[in-house]
């Protein structure tokens, strides 16, 4: 472990204390909830900091899997934190599972692991507090129920903080792949029930990224 994988340690626990404490500061619990699901995602500005893959899997990620099922609904100590107590209550399991998995396979390559963040945090993340604020056009495809407007602003999301990714991590900017990714995310994250995009959008968006890539 070197000093830079401490520091990248201590900027990611400190980061989302903090975040987790502004959040529960709230009084809507939904509003709080989404707050901590879309600044969670600025630790992909904390990546590059990390030299050691396990550290960064094992240490950084891997521990935020048991930490937020602690403070899910469906834990055994019953340590409820508002940000866990309204919607899908395993979705940020599924979000510290999604950053491990990234984590063990691209942490040679960082913006890919930022490009499936990207579309878990800020990308789902807005677009279900655009849908349930001002979402007026509702579809139904797989039992979760989404609207128009938040699909179209996970799309936009995207299509905005895809590219300064990109800049962020010096990698060469391809509009037509990050309109595929963004059109991939959504449509995966406007299909899939139960949170689960939270796993499923980031694997669309990396494969998406991955196949652009290859071609």
């Amino acid at each position: 472990m070197t000093d830079n994988d401490i520091l990248g340690l201590l900027l990611v626990y400190s980061y989302v204390m903090i975040v987790l404490f502004i959040g529960g500061k709230f009084q809507n619990p939904n509003f709080s909830r989404k707050f901590v699901h879309i600044m969670v995602g600025n630790i992909i500005f904390i990546l590059p900091v990390f030299k050691t893959w396990w550290v960064m899997v094992f240490l950084a990620a891997a521990p935020f899997i048991p930490l937020t099922f602690l403070i899910s609904p469906y834990s055994p100590l019953k340590l409820e934190h508002k940000v866990s107590s309204y919607g899908h209550g395993l979705g940020l399991v599924y979000y510290s599972i999604s950053w491990t998995l990234l984590a063990l396979l691209f942490f040679n390559h960082p913006w890919i692991i930022a490009i499936g963040i990207a579309a878990m945090s800020y990308g789902d993340g807005l677009a279900s507090l655009i849908g349930e604020n001002y979402g007026k056009r509702r579809y139904n495809i797989l039992g979760d129920p989404k609207s128009v407007e938040g699909s179209l602003a996970m799309f936009i999301t995207l299509l905005v903080t895809l590219p300064i990714i990109f800049i962020y991590y010096k990698q060469p900017i391809n509009w037509l792949i990050i309109a595929a990714i963004a059109a991939t995310a959504t449509i995966i994250e406007g299909s899939t029930p139960k949170g689960l995009d939270n796993i499923t959008a980031c694997i669309g968006a990396v494969t998406i990224y991955l196949l652009g890539c290859a071609l």
